[in-house]
């Protein structure tokens, strides 16, 4: 299974372009430092109704901003009580939503509840106008940027809980009366929105619940089945049978994981049908098997933090890796090195062998944040619980072997120059930056709203159902 290259065999064409590859893994200590993928800062909701911008001649705002009250006679159809929340709402979530609670329905019964731009006319009704939309009790139609209304759902009146939201994944407006759904329609406003509401009759009050108090409608429940009927899609795509088997075999031999690769094919050689993939959706599994047994022989040693041998096993039989004693997979290992003594306690050893190997990386673009980082292990009592914790990790070693692993993978002759980069990443890795990009596109594509794609969660998610 398993090629053994001689490094007389093995391609000589220098750390140039590799190095350049290599770069990546640098990134991918960075990254480290920062900890986990951060999430998207959290954004601001709407928490009351904005008394400033208003249609404050027609209504009255209640001092805490939660309910308003209409006192004018309603001559015409620029006195309407209009009044938006404080915030849009937010678009970095699968859903938004808010309620309102007729307290009385005055003589008309002319309320109303929607969404509505920033600039809208603080006169006119959710609907009236264009980029607006707004559900209307007197009348169930809901209007969208016309006069005009179209049929919609049933009136609501006094004692009726009415709440308007918006779908991010599916584009949609939605609108619930008393804890059920009443109907959906197209988003097509683009931009921020603000939740509005409106009372247009004498008398005409309403209470508005962003969220403080327990809405009528099961919005944790509405998002849930969003959520199931996006999976239930997914599951429908077919696959080419037997791939999920090809994509981890290769994940093994890529990263030379050879015990774990035996163990899978035992467990596997009797519930696998034989493969049959087209020659298109084939993977070839000759590359990634290049160089098995040194690469395994390599992973254990970083993995186990003797990285002396691990040099004197890259010279013997991949000196192209190492003849430049300033690419990147010398200083990973000039840093591991470095680390394992600060790990075992011999810091004055370690001094010794920073001053002699990482000096030399000082002062070189992409080097000086890294040597600066490891160098601060020194300064803690316990550098294991310090902000440079990190390396002292399994994860950071583990980085490292991969590295090893990617520059040897490089040698492979029978790779040509346009595919040196496919080294990095194996096939089931590279299928998961294809997913990560394509849902960033479609967020995109919707104007980058709804939930941030984060592939860590959707994985976490998975193994929490089984």
């Amino acid at each position: 299974m398993s090629s053994s290259p001689s490094p007389a065999n093995s391609a000589n064409a220098g750390n140039g372009g590799q190095d350049l590859n290599l770069l990546h893994f640098l990134d991918k200590v960075r990254l480290a430092a920062t900890g986990d993928a951060k999430e998207d800062e959290g954004e601001d909701s709407p928490t009351e109704l904005n008394t400033i911008n208003s249609a404050g001649g027609f209504l009255v705002v209640s001092p805490d901003k939660l309910s308003v009250k209409y006192t004018n006679m309603n001559l015409h159809g620029h006195d309407v009580g209009v009044v938006q929340a404080n915030r849009p709402a937010p678009v970095k979530c699968l859903t938004y939503y808010f309620e309102i609670f007729v307290k009385d329905s005055g003589v008309k019964g002319q309320v109303a509840i929607g969404f509505t731009k920033e600039s809208f006319k603080m006169r006119r009704q959710p609907g009236w106008e264009v980029n607006s939309c707004g559900y209307h009790g007197d009348d169930g139609f809901l209007y969208r940027g016309q006069g005009k209304g179209e049929p919609f759902g049933p009136k609501y009146t006094k004692d009726d809980t009415v709440g308007g939201g918006i779908n991010y994944a599916t584009q949609e407006f939605f609108f619930t009366k008393n804890g059920a759904i009443v109907g959906k329609i197209p988003k097509d406003i683009k931009g921020h929105l603000f939740p509005t509401v409106a009372v247009h009759s004498q008398n005409e009050e309403v209470l508005v619940n962003f969220g403080k108090k327990k809405f009528a409608f099961d919005i944790t429940g509405y998002e849930v089945s969003e959520r199931n009927k996006q999976q239930m899609a997914i599951e429908k795509i077919s696959i080419p049978p037997n791939i999920g088997y090809g994509l981890v075999k290769t994940y093994l031999l890529h990263y030379g994981y050879e015990e774990t690769l035996d163990a899978f094919n035992l467990a596997t050689k009797t519930t696998v049908p034989p493969i049959n993939i087209d020659q298109g959706n084939a993977i070839d599994e000759d590359d990634s098997s290049y160089a098995l047994k040194q690469r395994k022989t390599l992973r254990q040693l970083v993995r186990n933090g003797e990285i002396d041998a691990a040099m004197v096993k890259l010279r013997e039989w991949y000196p192209q890796t190492v003849q430049d004693d300033k690419s990147v997979v010398c200083f990973l290992l000039h840093c591991q090195h470095f680390i394992e003594l600060v790990r075992v306690g011999k810091l004055e050893e370690g001094v010794k062998y920073g001053r002699l190997e990482l000096a030399k990386f000082v002062g070189l673009t992409g080097f000086q944040d890294i040597i600066e980082d490891c160098f601060a292990l020194l300064v803690y009592e316990k550098p294991e619980e310090s902000p440079v914790g990190y390396f002292l990790e399994d994860s950071h070693k583990e980085l490292v072997a991969d590295a090893v692993n990617a520059a040897i993978l490089s040698t492979n002759p029978n790779k040509r120059d346009v595919q040196k980069s496919c080294h990095l990443h194996s096939h089931l890795e590279k299928l998961l930056r294809q997913l990560t990009v394509c849902c960033l596109e479609r967020r995109s594509l919707n104007g980058d709203q709804g939930e941030t794609f984060r592939l860590h969660r959707i994985l976490n998610n998975n193994s929490s159902r089984r």
